[in-house]
């Protein structure tokens, strides 16, 4: 199979094309303009356009156009100009075209196409209306409410349309198909978390997003079936069974074509579960700036340093603890400068997993050891300051 990049969408679309859209924000369709489109990155821009009404059937339909500006922001102001995946979404269509309205390049980035949002936003301002603004039909819970929500005998919440689950430590995914049976979109996320009997999101026939991250417990027979979740339009899943992994990529590939947008990346063998799960840079690997090599070296180095950490607190001696604590923290600095130097794949993110790594050895060393290190964690930082480049 080549590896090559497409040269265009996989829905045609060009500079200057109007799509529409019916937003649920607004109860209204609404419109944008494609602005640009990059192969490499495989991203169109798109400029939304300050407009709602019934359904157009062409752009005379929408009379004189104008882009969206954002008036009630920070930064002054500005269009409402982003870059998305270039994957038109199945519920979107283009009605023709119009001398492009804005011809710079759109600097901001999202994934998820979300026309109308920002326009109900920009209107309700324009009315006067500066509280903060929620969604009614969205909802943010972890698993443990969700489990509990799911567990009583209530009627099902019809009216929540966007899910959005963190912390899952195991959720029964048919309990959560019955409770929520009119979602929208469903964001499920935990740190190796399990979802039990995952098959049950084939329930949610209106799901149109749907993203797992760092979760298990799926298997191949549990994969969501674009017969019965037929208006899907983003498919995200990190980290997840390798065997699910390649189940969903066979079945929804070949809905990009149709509009469905598919990312699956970091697909976990259960060797991989087993070798990690105590690893608390397991999420680098798979990462995009982090190659595989890099990820290893970091994880030797992790492992070393905890032995070293350990070894260090066993041997019972108080007096030079802090400045053996310390060299061991410089150690760990220098190792990872050598490995950044070589590749620079240290940003703001991977510096602080890096201080958290600290966190979970001295926490490690101490159920290992049975005893409280008040200051070890922050002799190590120490150590780590007095060294790092990143």
């Amino acid at each position: 199979m080549s590896g090559r990049k497409p040269s265009s969408p996989p829905r045609p679309i060009a500079p200057g094309d109007i799509v529409i859209a019916f937003s649920e924000t607004l109860d209204a369709w609404t419109a944008a303009q494609i602005t640009g489109l990059d192969p490499d990155g495989q991203m169109a821009g798109v400029l939304d356009l300050d407009w709602s009404g019934p359904e157009p059937t062409s752009v005379a339909d929408l009379g004189e156009v104008s882009p969206l500006v954002l008036t009630h922001t920070n930064w002054g102001d500005h269009l409402s100009h982003c870059n998305y995946e270039w994957v038109l979404p199945r519920s979107y269509r283009v009605i023709g075209s119009l001398p492009l309205l804005c011809s710079e390049p759109a600097q901001s980035y999202s994934t998820g196409w979300r026309l109308g949002e920002r326009l109900a936003l920009q209107r309700r301002r324009d009315r006067g209306e500066r509280t903060p603004w929620s969604d009614p039909r969205e909802l943010s819970i972890t698993g443990t409410d969700v489990g509990r929500m799911t567990s009583e005998p209530v009627e099902p919440r019809r009216d929540i349309r966007h899910l959005r689950v963190t912390e899952v430590e195991s959720l029964d995914c048919e309990r959560l198909a019955e409770h929520f049976p009119e979602l929208t979109t469903l964001s499920l996320s935990g740190d190796l978390g399990l979802l039990v009997h995952a098959s049950g999101l084939n329930r949610l026939a209106s799901l149109r997003q749907l993203w797992i991250t760092d979760l298990f417990g799926m298997s191949a027979s549990d994969a969501l079936l674009p017969e019965h979740v037929p208006a899907l339009e983003l498919l995200y899943l990190g980290s997840i069974p390798h065997e699910y992994a390649v189940a969903m990529r066979s079945r929804w590939r070949p809905q990009v074509a149709y509009g469905t947008y598919v990312d699956i990346t970091a697909a976990r063998t259960p060797e991989w579960i087993a070798e990690n799960r105590d690893n608390p840079l397991r999420h680098w690997d798979g990462r995009e700036q982090i190659s595989r090599t890099c990820f290893r070296k970091a994880v030797a180095q992790y492992k070393k340093t905890r032995a070293a950490l350990i070894a260090a607190l066993s041997d019972g001696s108080q007096e030079d603890r802090p400045a053996r604590l310390h060299e061991i923290g410089r150690e760990y600095g220098e190792a990872f400068n050598l490995l950044d130097r070589r590749t620079g794949f240290i940003e703001t993110v991977e510096r602080e997993e890096l201080y958290a790594a600290l966190d979970v050895m001295v926490s490690d060393a101490e159920r290992a050891l049975g005893v409280r290190l008040e200051s070890a964690a922050d002799i190590l930082a120490a150590g780590v300051d007095a060294v790092r480049d990143w």
